[in-house]
């Protein structure tokens, strides 16, 4: 004999308050991975057409008995709105309080407690009582409390781990490309964060996710004399992505210390790396066409960088900037093993919208990644900070010849076009004023000493090595290093 919730997909309706932009977008994101997890979810959003009765829709949703369930998303203005019967919330808790006390099944309804008081207790209507409700209201609780919720709407036992879900096959088109692994974040961030048995094979799931899902993003400049305008927007597109990434990059740095996670990120990088350009069986094809990726890519590795970095986890800077990347035969050429300094590509559609829309800026690259930095736990002097120690390190590379043959420039560091405003030493160098911290950092920059960074000084005063230079603006390395003091303390 079968069960309800194998014949018949589970169909839910969530009614919560618009009390903020970033409520409505938590809402939107619960809703996304309710969805990906197998759920039909009926939201406003979604849903709520202009022209349509607002007041016969909720009713619909309460009475319909295709609706199989419904989830309250409780935070304080949803609670004073149920309770003073006021606004579109209050005509939903009319509609909903009647059916809780009898007239529909009361496992229909459920609170998702959204937030706490200042005494720690959780904002519910008054009609809801002391039933029992799910705490989504702190972000530890979060993975847990979701796979209750998950059970909760398949109806199986709280003891019985769910099922994650098939691929849901009746979402609408999405307006733009998504990864459609926002689940699986969530799941391997927690795996990561408690330290569980199951972090590295949840990581490179995820991982493995995000590299077949980013062939979504592919765009085509063919013919199209602002193309430039669909790179942006693709860039833009990836932000929500970009930050689910970081958020996992940055726990692997504080949580996992194994190299096995180090190990699972540069292969991520690695697998990135075709993206960056033709792909096999594609003929007819624009430089351009692959300018979203290269950005995309360049961007992660410098937040990557940089995550390490803030951290301290000297150890990783190493394995990334020395374990070369492999880069599988194409029809275009055989296989190589590359340096990092590949994921600094140039993205010349960026340069064809500076001189298209007159924009008269120095990088519209740089103003991009500064303007994305936001939000995201990275500051964008940390990211600056990245950017310029791979330059000192692509420096010493040079200067050592350890590059393999089949790559070889110097990184370029986008950021520094705003380097003017740092007036002293990035606070990694600053640190290595101490001779133990500078021991540590000198092994990631591939120098022995400190002669080691005076010969790429020597190497960039002399023109050996290029300096960064825009128009007028032009790289201080010695005052971003803070030579004179660096190893002076013991």
């Amino acid at each position: 004999m079968t069960t309800k919730t194998e014949t018949k997909t589970p169909k839910i309706f969530i009614s919560y308050s618009w009390s903020s932009d970033e409520h409505q977008a938590w809402v939107l994101n619960l809703a996304t991975e309710l969805r990906e997890s197998g759920i039909d979810v009926i939201l406003d959003k979604w849903d709520l057409r202009e022209g349509h009765d607002a007041h016969a829709f909720m009713e619909k949703m309460v009475a319909d008995p295709e609706i199989d369930h419904v989830i309250l998303v409780c935070d304080s203005r949803y609670v004073a709105k149920a309770n003073a019967r006021s606004g579109g919330v209050g005509t939903e808790a009319q509609i909903i309080s009647p059916a809780i006390y009898g007239k529909i099944d009361q496992k229909k309804f459920v609170a998702v407690v959204r937030e706490k008081n200042a005494d720690g207790q959780a904002y519910l209507p008054a009609y809801y009582g002391s039933r029992i409700y799910i705490d989504l209201s702190a972000e530890d609780l979060y993975p847990s409390n979701f796979d209750q919720l998950l059970r909760w709407v398949y109806d199986k036992p709280v003891h019985v781990k769910p099922a994650l879900g098939s691929p849901p096959s009746f979402l609408a088109a999405p307006v733009g490309p998504s990864l459609e692994n926002s689940a699986l974040h969530r799941r391997a961030l927690d795996s990561i964060r408690n330290q569980k048995a199951t972090s590295i094979g949840l990581l490179e799931e995820y991982f493995e996710a995000c590299l077949s899902g980013l062939e979504k993003f592919r765009i085509s400049g063919r013919g199209k004399p602002d193309f430039d305008e669909d790179v942006v927007l693709s860039i833009k597109g990836f932000m929500p992505h970009r930050n689910e990434i970081v958020e996992v990059v940055v726990a692997l740095l504080r949580y996992e210390r194994t190299e096995a996670g180090i190990q699972k990120l540069h292969r991520f990088f690695e697998g990135l790396l075709p993206y960056c350009d033709v792909p096999d069986g594609v003929n007819q094809y624009s430089d351009w066409d692959f300018d979203n990726f290269r950005f995309i890519v360049h961007e992660l590795f410098l937040y990557a960088i940089g995550a390490a970095l803030k951290s301290e986890r000297f150890d990783a800077v190493s394995y990334l900037l020395s374990e070369f990347y492999f880069i599988p035969a194409t029809m275009r050429g055989p296989s190589k093993s590359v340096s990092f300094e590949i994921f600094r590509e140039h993205v010349p559609s960026l340069e064809g919208r500076n001189t298209r829309l007159k924009l008269r800026r120095l990088s519209v690259r740089a103003d991009l990644l500064r303007e994305r930095c936001k939000g995201i736990g990275i500051e964008f002097r940390q990211l600056a900070q990245a950017d310029f120690f791979m330059f000192v390190r692509s420096c010493a590379d040079a200067l050592a010849n350890t590059q393999p043959r089949s790559w070889s420039f110097q990184w370029w560091p986008e950021t520094l076009v705003f380097s003017r405003e740092y007036d002293g030493p990035f606070e990694v160098f600053a640190r290595s004023e101490s001779t133990l911290y500078f021991s540590r950092l000198k092994d990631c920059l591939r120098v022995r000493d400190k002669a080691g960074i005076g010969a790429v000084l020597d190497a960039l005063k002399s023109k050996k090595l290029s300096v960064p230079t825009w128009d007028f603006e032009r790289v201080n390395s010695a005052t971003l290093l803070g030579f004179e003091r660096l190893s002076t303390r013991a």
